[in-house]
């Protein structure tokens, strides 16, 4: 059986599903190969290794994550809120999680490196991106994506970096220096719209930014833009496999301790992850990977974004 890539340009859609390849798998190659427009996004390479939880946590309650050479922890940060007769109190607003999160994350990073600056323009270039990528404004995906940007607004992080056995990372670090939103009306703990001011990316972590960026394709966030995992796989690849020399067995344990922390037992993420990594590799034709009864083999490909590319499109 051919590539999900071969199979649609020989027999369409309906030989790719006809060969038994998933539909979710179909649709994301088609809607990848289908887009012509060629826009990069970028992200640090921290977020590779280690990424966001995928579903909501308590608004209280911190994250964390390990894999084979980065620990991240994120805690949530608070809001302010004034009672009607004057009293105050500080409200957990939770950390970022799912497919918006990450999609403003890559509208951040991406913006910043293409303009050299750390102050990114929100409104309606924000919107405009977002949009393009197949995420609406309005209704109730307008006030997810107002949540999870507050909530990337007021979160602190930090990426402990294990080089040659020492450690380095970025200590409590928020990712900006300006809040994303215009806050509600005064006692209500409500959010505001959009700001149509600038966010400001920290110092910090503009820096770790600039020096370890990952290009990827627009196209393929796109295709997966309602997809935090795939996304999160995508990532990983796009910054594993083009660094490398030889083939690399990447274990299970070690696959679910960065990709299947929302699973309990091993075998659950066995059976789910391939089918992840079949969705990042149907928007990375260039992705040579093997799932194995050990785990997944990296072997070495070209990247999603050739070094010419990325000059012309920064």
């Amino acid at each position: 059986m051919g590539t999900v890539h071969e199979l649609l340009e020989a027999k369409g859609r309906k030989g790719a599903l006809e060969a038994g390849i998933d539909r979710s798998v179909v649709e994301a190659a088609a809607a990848y190969l289908a887009d012509e427009d060629n826009g990069l996004g970028f992200a640090y390479s921290g977020w590779a290794q280690c990424a966001l939880p995928h579903k909501r946590l308590a608004n209280d309650a911190p994250w964390g994550i390990i894999s084979e050479r980065v620990k991240l922890m994120v805690e949530p940060g608070r809001r302010q809120v004034v009672s009607s007769d004057g009293q105050q109190s500080f409200e957990f607003v939770g950390v970022p999680f799912g497919s918006h999160a990450r999609l403003i994350l890559l509208y951040l990073q991406t913006e910043a490196l293409r303009t050299g600056s750390r102050e990114v323009e929100l409104g309606g270039s924000m919107r405009g991106w977002l949009a393009r990528v197949g995420i609406p404004a309005g209704g109730m995906t307008g006030k997810s994506v107002r949540d999870q940007a507050e909530r990337i607004s007021r979160c602190k992080l930090t990426f402990d970096i294990s080089t040659g056995g020492r450690a380095s990372g970025l200590v409590q670090q928020t990712i900006v220096d300006r809040a994303l939103f215009i806050e509600g009306e005064e006692g209500q703990g409500s959010q505001g719209r959009l700001s149509l001011e600038t966010a400001k990316l920290s110092e910090g972590f503009f820096e770790q930014l600039q020096k370890h960026p990952v290009p990827l394709e627009e196209a393929a966030i796109k295709a997966l833009s309602n997809n935090a995992p795939g996304l999160d796989c995508y990532l990983w690849l796009a910054y594993r496999l083009h660094a490398l020399r030889d083939d690399r067995l990447v274990p299970w344990t070690a696959l679910k301790a960065q990709f299947g922390t929302g699973f309990s037992k091993l075998y659950h993420f066995k059976n789910k992850f391939p089918g992840t990594l079949a969705l990042a590799t149907a928007v990375y034709p260039g992705a040579n990977v093997e799932v194995t009864d050990a785990g997944v083999i990296l072997k070495p490909s070209r990247p999603p974004v050739a070094p010419r590319q990325i000059s012309s499109g920064r």
